[in-house]
């Protein structure tokens, strides 16, 4: 990797003379004492509700300090950009504000609310590829084709200014703060927070956090130098990113930066804690720092303020990860059982069920399965409990009733 240049590093006076811009643009983001996380961690904790900014992210911190600081002939030429939905939203608000045409490049399987809210900011919204890098790879050709302006998610020296405005917003309203936890894609967020607090309290603890599928960090600060991860499944699109920023990677190495992973299982738990004991609705990449330190009880200091980076989720999407939260919080419960196929035998199942208080969400009944008897039925079983215990005692009552689970 080339080191970046003296104009390249972010300073706190870049990150100031950001805020300055910002004035009147983004909202001041509440922070919310979280109850529910504090006594998990050991630890208070306060969340940073970014989910509550304008376009439903930080993003339009970054976007903004970068479109208007470009010349009056660039604005003119227009922005190209990529993103799976926060950074596109921040940079069409952006340009809609600005007055600045805006061409945005999406994956293929971008979430339809975010693709609409794009469009809505007025901004023409292509979708090519499967992944953020290959429509980044697109909006890199258009801009070289048209001299449109490429507004990089993450890796530019303004944009990271930008983002790092939410550290000054963070020390103001927490004074207190320990430890910041912060979910991390590209690096632009972390890096402009990280610059922060290494300059004005550098006794306060920065920590990224990336979804284990998708964490090309790790590798490349152990390297040295940005390195291209592998890209698995996850449902934290928004901190699904292969290749680190140049910019940003410079502040993390050269700070020192820790970096941690969650588990799909442990965002969603963390997804469904905030909404269910927060009042939240985040995205899964703004619950990775939650998860972080639902994860590990005690690894934080000081009072914890975990970055909740976006509130931009496809309500289908929730859906499912709900579904998933109450599954990895064992407070879902699926159970397949063998019954005689007789009057009253489903019936007595259900009571037994009910017995034991649990709540039946839906059923299946199969006559015809390749591994039961001819005067056998399968019945599946749906079921809403309290949590682990509960899902023990259910199953421990159907066994004691001589039910047969497979």
């Amino acid at each position: 990797m080339n080191s970046p240049t003296p104009l390249d590093r972010v300073t706190l006076a870049d990150v100031k003379a950001a805020a300055e811009l910002l004035d009147g643009v983004v909202t001041r983001t509440p922070v919310h004492p979280f109850r529910a996380l504090t006594q998990l961690a050991g630890a208070d904790v306060v969340l940073k509700c970014e989910n509550l900014q304008r376009a439903g992210s930080f993003k339009i911190r970054g976007a903004y300090t970068r479109l208007s600081r470009l010349t009056p002939e660039e604005q003119r030429a227009g922005v190209v950009a990529a993103s799976a939905g926060n950074h596109a939203q921040g940079v069409a608000l952006a340009a809609q504000m600005l007055g600045i045409p805006a061409v945005v490049y999406m994956p293929v399987g971008a979430s339809v609310p975010k693709l609409e809210a794009t469009r809505g900011y007025g901004a023409e919204v292509r979708q090519l590829g499967e992944s953020v890098d290959e429509a980044l790879e697109a909006a890199r050709e258009e801009s070289a084709r048209t001299g449109k302006v490429l507004i990089h998610p993450f890796d530019h020296a303004d944009v990271v200014a930008g983002q790092g405005t939410v550290a000054l917003e963070i020390l103001e309203q927490v004074p207190d703060v320990g430890t910041v936890v912060v979910p991390l894609g590209g690096g632009g967020l972390v890096a402009g927070i990280a610059t922060v607090l290494a300059e004005v309290a550098p006794h306060v603890r920065v920590v990224g956090v990336q979804a284990a599928t998708a964490a090309a960090y790790p590798a490349s600060l152990a390297a040295g130098r940005p390195i291209a991860g592998h890209l698995e499944s996850t449902m934290a699109d928004g901190i699904a990113v292969g290749m680190p920023g140049e910019v940003p990677f410079e502040v993390l190495h050269r700070l020192g930066v820790e970096v941690r992973t969650v588990t799909e299982a442990e965002m969603s738990r963390a997804l469904l804690l905030v909404a269910e004991r927060g009042k939240l609705v985040v995205e899964p990449a703004a619950a990775a720092a939650v998860a972080a330190v639902a994860a590990s009880p005690g690894a934080f200091t000081g009072t914890v303020v975990p970055v909740l980076s976006g509130g931009n989720i496809d309500p289908l999407l929730l859906q499912r990860v709900v579904q998933h939260g109450l599954v990895a919080a064992g407070r879902y419960l699926q159970i397949s059982v063998r019954l005689d196929d007789e009057p009253g035998a489903l019936a007595s199942l259900l009571e037994t069920v009910a017995a034991a208080e649990g709540n039946i969400v839906r059923v299946d009944h199969r006559r015809t399965d390749t591994t039961l008897e001819v005067s056998e039925v399968l019945v599946t079983l749906q079921l809403e409990t309290t949590g682990p215990e509960h899902c023990a005692a259910v199953l421990d009552r159907l066994r004691r009733d001589g039910y047969q689970l497979t």
